[in-house]
């Protein structure tokens, strides 16, 4: 029996998430996913929303933290710095973020779109953990290459700003007068500054780590994010007739 070939495997998966993100960004841009605001009859049974995120975002840290155990470089300098850059990040996303967002009552999820989500999470995850701790090989000219510190600015800026707009938009709801228009900051340029920050944070990864799967990771959160953004922005234009006409959905003055 031939023994198992993990890089034939990782290059097949990424193709798999690649063609996927591509597929997914054609779909999405005809019709939203069928939660949040966007929710819609004809999906199936649905789970409480904050247990659909907790489940679907899970795998990120559990995967991810056992693949990148069983990595022959999982104790150098570089790759714990990435995981833990990672992790930052899927710890917030997977059990903080949900906890404090959704609230009882709120729209279910339909179980499809977790099961999706969960998949491509364990997948993702697994990719990007095998990568970056075993496969991607780093010394020291890493430590003084320029894409290493831009993309931990970048990471740390797309972040921040994905934090500071979920921020904004979890004290909208919190008064309780349903949804409203986001003001202040980058709000007054784009729709969706949490979705720019999203992927602002996934390239400057992939160019921290120079990882195949993450740079295929940066191209499938696009996919998935910059038609959910658009479909915000023309939400927000149907429901609120003094909606802010300069406001792009994703991407200022240009989207």
């Amino acid at each position: 029996m031939p023994a198992f070939d993990e890089p034939r495997f990782l290059a097949g998966l990424l193709w798999a998430l690649a063609l996927s993100g591509a597929a997914a960004a054609a779909a999405l841009f005809v019709r939203p996913a069928p939660y949040g605001r966007h929710t819609r009859a004809g999906f199936g049974p649905r789970i409480p929303a904050r247990t659909a995120w907790i489940v679907m975002e899970s795998p990120a840290v559990v995967v991810f933290a056992a693949a990148y155990a069983a990595g022959t470089h999982a104790r150098s300098l570089l790759p714990l710095s990435f995981a833990a850059l990672w992790l930052l990040h899927y710890a917030h996303r997977s059990f903080v973020y949900p906890i404090v967002t959704y609230r009882p009552g709120q729209r279910p999820t339909p179980l499809l779109v977790v099961l999706l989500g969960f998949s491509f999470n364990v997948v993702n995850a697994y990719a990007n953990a095998r990568f970056v701790s075993q496969y991607v090989v780093y010394d020291g000219a890493d430590l003084v290459r320029p894409t290493l510190y831009l993309g931990v600015f970048l990471f740390s800026c797309g972040f921040s700003i994905n934090r500071w707009a979920d921020g904004v938009l979890r004290r909208l709801r919190a008064e309780g007068k349903g949804y409203q228009i986001p003001r202040g900051g980058l709000f007054e340029l784009v729709s969706c500054p949490n979705y720019l920050g999203e992927i602002v944070e996934w390239v400057g990864f992939a160019l921290a780590t120079r990882s195949p799967a993450a740079w295929v990771f940066a191209f499938f959160t696009a996919c998935n994010l910059a038609p959910r953004a658009r479909a915000h922005h023309r939400w927000y234009r149907r429901t609120f007739p003094d909606y802010p006409p300069g406001r792009r959905a994703l991407v200022p003055y240009c989207w």
